[in-house]
């Protein structure tokens, strides 16, 4: 188990997110003596294991004691610990919000993306689905054209705001479809901000834009679910 321990919290370290399909990470979710002995190594570096049962992913990142120590001489980081301006953040909330809120529905009401809109009576018995199943992608062109002016020009977006949350792991980009990148839904964390999102200001301007947001009912839902799950 030592070699094992050592592997995944290396590999943690310095992929920052590995898949929940991994065999130690599956082992990490599951055993709770080797889950046990992860936190203690993790924590002891100021770290802590960032599992959302929703996520296709497992991530790492600071201790909430850790926050001050490690980011408070460094202002510039006001924004985001991951030196993101705030166009870049409010440009990865808005993804964040037109990917993984729909997911999230499709997750919690056991949908996917064929079979949404089709009657299905054992959906209920579904296990959570992972993956391309359930997360669609955007359109980089409409994603633009609808939030490019906003956000400081079409030609930034395009061409910097995009290619750094491509390079963070926050999206993935390719044939013009932006799509979720492994940190995108474990690192922001929906129980905070699905609220905020639909019932705020943001909620409006991406109803407004043509993008209206799922019924809030299915983030309450998916909220007690992540908490049975912690427990």
């Amino acid at each position: 188990m030592e070699q094992e321990l050592r592997s995944l919290t290396a590999r943690l370290l310095a992929s920052r997110a590995l898949p929940r399909t991994d065999r130690l990470v599956r082992r990490a979710l599951v055993d709770e003596t080797f889950r046990q002995e992860l936190d203690r190594r993790l924590e002891a570096a100021g770290m802590q294991l960032l599992d959302n049962p929703y996520a296709a992913h497992v991530s790492v990142g600071l201790t909430a004691e850790m926050h001050e120590p490690v980011f408070g001489a460094g202002r510039e980081y006001a924004a985001s610990n991951l030196g993101l301006t705030r166009d870049e953040v409010a440009l990865l909330v808005i993804i964040w919000s037109l990917i993984v809120l729909p997911k999230r529905e499709r997750q919690v009401t056991r949908q996917d993306l064929v079979s949404e809109g089709q009657e299905d009576m054992f959906g209920a018995e579904k296990p959570v689905v992972h993956g391309d199943g359930v997360s669609a992608g955007l359109s980089e062109a409409s994603l633009i054209a609808d939030f490019g002016a906003r956000l400081g020009g079409k030609t930034k977006v395009r061409n910097f705001m995009l290619g750094k949350l491509a390079r963070l792991g926050f999206i993935e980009r390719r044939h013009g479809i932006v799509s979720e990148g492994p940190l995108l839904d474990v690192l922001l964390d929906y129980r905070l901000m699905a609220d905020r999102v639909i019932q705020g200001t943001l909620g409006e301007v991406l109803a407004g834009a043509g993008h209206p947001l799922p019924a809030h009912n299915a983030f309450e839902s998916s909220k007690s679910t992540a908490e049975d799950e912690d427990d």
